[in-house]
């Protein structure tokens, strides 16, 4: 078949000396890394850490901003004007940039993380926030995030886009994110993951946790790496993907940018 995807994961997401997932192990199954920038996980030695595994394993490497939250792992709202997401965002990108450049890499992507991925997708103020902090930087960088209003956003301004499938996680009847805070918010089973992967890769649609059929478009799918089995998961999804005839490359290569 002729059907293009990136497979993409969060990285880089420890503090000091606290660790989260194993991020070598997963980079090997990737062809794109969100890189944690300080916010909600991260500092200058993680960064370095997980830039250099990136260029090593050949990942295309995507910041992946997100709400001053360290506590709450960047998942709880932080109240925050326009004009600090805007900031924030642009500050967290800069970061992350420092060190791929010192890499010889560049950054390619940005996707919003946590609470404030989620916002970016039904609220306009954040979705033009990030998207001004992406077009101040570099407006070549790919805008990553589920279809909604920060896909709009950058079609008005001209940014490239890349729609995103979050394959382990459950969906509601519209097309939204079950939160975290409800019990089965999250899959941890890699076979029912990498099934999942296929069906929203190949037909374009993903069950619901009622049961209902929503159709979904994506240019990317993400794996959490923080969850039990991720790295099983991560090397069955590329297998799946691989005998469905499905060609895994970076966004950039699928004509992204």
């Amino acid at each position: 078949m002729d059907r293009t995807i990136d497979l993409i994961a969060d990285i880089g997401e420890g503090f000091g000396a606290y660790r989260m997932g194993d991020d070598d192990a997963l980079l090997a199954s990737l062809t794109s890394a969100n890189v944690a920038c300080g916010f909600h996980a991260g500092d200058p030695r993680t960064i370095e850490q997980a830039v250099a595994g990136c260029v090593e394993n050949g990942v295309s490497i995507g910041a992946h901003p997100g709400f001053p939250d360290l506590v709450g792992f960047g998942r709880r709202e932080v109240t925050s004007s326009s004009e600090e997401v805007r900031t924030d965002v642009l500050y967290q990108i800069g970061a992350l940039h420092a060190f791929a450049t010192a890499a010889g890499a560049p950054v390619v992507h940005v996707t919003p993380h946590g609470r404030l991925g989620n916002l970016v997708v039904t609220n306009r103020m954040y979705a033009e926030a990030v998207a001004a902090a992406v077009e101040a930087f570099d407006p070549q960088l790919i805008l990553v995030a589920q279809s909604g209003e920060l896909e709009q956003v950058a079609r008005e301004r001209g940014l490239a886009f890349a729609r995103l499938g979050l394959i382990d996680r459950s969906y509601e009847d519209d097309g939204t994110l079950v939160s975290r805070r409800e019990e089965g918010a999250v899959l941890h089973e890699p076979e029912e993951i990498a099934e999942r992967t296929i069906s929203m890769v190949v037909d374009g649609t993903v069950t619901s946790r009622n049961g209902r059929t929503v159709h979904v478009e994506c240019d990317t799918v993400l794996l959490h790496g923080d969850n039990p089995g991720s790295i099983r998961a991560a090397g069955m999804v590329r297998s799946y993907l691989e005998e469905a005839g499905v060609v895994i490359a970076p966004l950039s290569a699928a004509g992204c940018r």
